[in-house]
């Protein structure tokens, strides 16, 4: 076809085109002006998945599976590896942007205002930049001398040590000095006092697994430059985030900057999904995981609650079911649907139930702002976390790589928010290219042939995670 349009086409060709061309731009066009989401009737009963979902998830799962896992190129363009050069190009780049922000914040902060109140009825979202709409799912990692954006050896008062590769043998830091840049559009620029004026009077709160936790950590060290901040206070008790009898300790942990009124929290449920005690008068009970019913943590406290960030993923294998000893419940009931009984079924019954109840909360509360977080990606190699698997690269894959995809690299995630007034915070093929940013074999805690290529080293990815959360909000 290109030999034909260097030639030129006909007049009967050119006139089709130009139908074809007008049909796609009005497509795009009644997408863009689509009505808010919200503005559709949630569903107010339990979610069933239906027959062709559950027909489509066991061959959904076990692929996304293999593309975390393998690392593949789906929708990534290389390009030429960056150098010292590009990096203080870039240096000086984000300069400029940085002079035009203030200047636009500078007219924001000057025009007027609608007045409120402070608490819950605060509102005050429309303070920050519109900024057109972005994919920041797509671009590529360039080199940046102004990482990391805190001290890996200074963040104590927030960062766990199994987590501070600085703390630990690694010798190698080049993973810190890597930034996102997102194709086709500028994300704002991270800045602690910023992040805490747009959430004045405000909570943020992820409730997920041990890599929620490790976003909440990294937003913590974020917003304080990783200095200590005795000022900050411990607010865990507002949340029932205390150490319970037997327990090393709380379930989460809660606090709050005094100066704006913004509290930050971290709830632990890694499977999103409501966990009781089948028989609480015996110590070696087993549990009902209600797959249909959210965890009862987000039941009592939503409506606390103004950024919600879900996630949940690697705690969905037979290994953790069995030694939790959760037993699967759907209705209430024991379930006995077998496409259910299957884990992919579990997880994606699961996701899509979170989804949708929180998607038909957000009528009772307006100014919640609600996000579920992609799956994080493992970069194990020749084996697992228990067979020998590694992941011992120091150079990022990333070099010479752009992301280029439509679509989330978890169609999981990305298929549940769809339709729905929850948004998606994709992490997932951006992350999948940093293979070197693991803590790898210098866990403090690491025994022979047993490294951790799940976790992150911290400074480093999950920065980047918030840093998109903060351009989202």
């Amino acid at each position: 076809m290109r030999n034909r349009m260097k030639t030129g086409l006909k007049s009967t060709e050119i006139s089709l085109l130009s139908i074809v061309l007008m049909a796609a731009t009005f497509i795009l066009w009644s997408w863009e002006k689509t009505p808010s989401l919200t503005a559709f009737p949630p569903p107010q009963k339990t979610l069933h998945l239906s027959s062709e979902i559950l027909s489509s998830v066991s061959d959904e799962e076990p692929k996304h599976e293999r593309i975390l896992e393998a690392g593949k190129n789906h929708g990534i363009r290389t390009f030429p590896t960056p150098t010292t050069s590009d990096a203080k190009r870039n240096e000086a780049e984000g300069k400029k942007t940085s002079k035009l922000k203030e200047h636009r914040e500078a007219f924001v902060k000057n025009s007027p205002q609608r007045s409120s109140s402070t608490g819950r009825k605060d509102n005050n979202w429309n303070n920050a930049t519109e900024i057109k709409a972005c994919n920041y799912a797509k671009g590529k990692w360039v080199p940046d001398n102004n990482r990391p954006l805190y001290s890996g050896l200074g963040c104590k008062q927030w960062l766990s040590s199994m987590w501070a590769c600085r703390m630990m043998q690694r010798t190698d830091f080049v993973y810190e000095k890597l930034r996102w840049q997102p194709k086709d559009c500028q994300m704002e620029e991270f800045e602690g006092l910023k992040f805490l004026k747009r959430l004045q009077n405000k909570t943020l709160a992820f409730v997920g697994d041990s890599l929620g936790r490790q976003q909440f950590q990294s937003l913590m060290c974020m917003i304080t430059g990783g200095e200590e901040k005795p000022d900050v206070e411990d607010v865990g008790d507002e949340y029932g985030l205390v150490i319970a009898e037997g327990n090393a300790r709380p379930s989460g942990w809660a606090y709050r900057f005094p100066s704006t009124n913004t509290t930050i929290l971290y709830y632990w449920s890694a499977i999103l999904c409501d966990v009781e005690p089948i028989d609480v008068n015996n110590p070696q009970t087993d549990y009902a995981m209600h797959l249909d019913r959210p965890p009862a943590f987000l039941r009592q406290y939503l409506h606390k609650f103004n950024v919600l960030v879900l996630n949940t993923g690697h705690h969905w294998n037979r290994g953790k079911l069995k030694a939790n000893r959760w037993i699967m419940h759907v209705g209430g009931v024991p379930n006995t649907d077998k496409k259910i009984a299957v884990i992919w079924g579990a997880k994606n019954l699961t996701i899509h139930s979170i989804v949708s109840w929180v998607n038909s909360q957000l009528p009772k509360y307006p100014d919640l702002k609600a996000f579920f977080r992609s799956i994080s990606p493992r970069h194990f190699s020749g084996g697992d976390w228990n067979t020998g698997g590694s992941c011992d690269n120091t150079k990022p894959m990333s070099v010479g790589k752009e992301l280029l995809d439509e679509e989330s690299s978890d169609p999981v995630a990305g298929n549940a928010v769809k339709g729905t007034g929850v948004k998606l915070l994709d992490i997932t093929g951006l992350s999948q290219l940093r293979d070197e940013g693991h803590i790898s074999r210098f866990s403090l805690t690491a025994q022979p042939g047993v490294q951790d290529c799940l976790h992150w080293c911290l400074p480093g990815v999950p920065d980047t995670w918030n840093e998109i959360l903060f351009a989202q909000i």
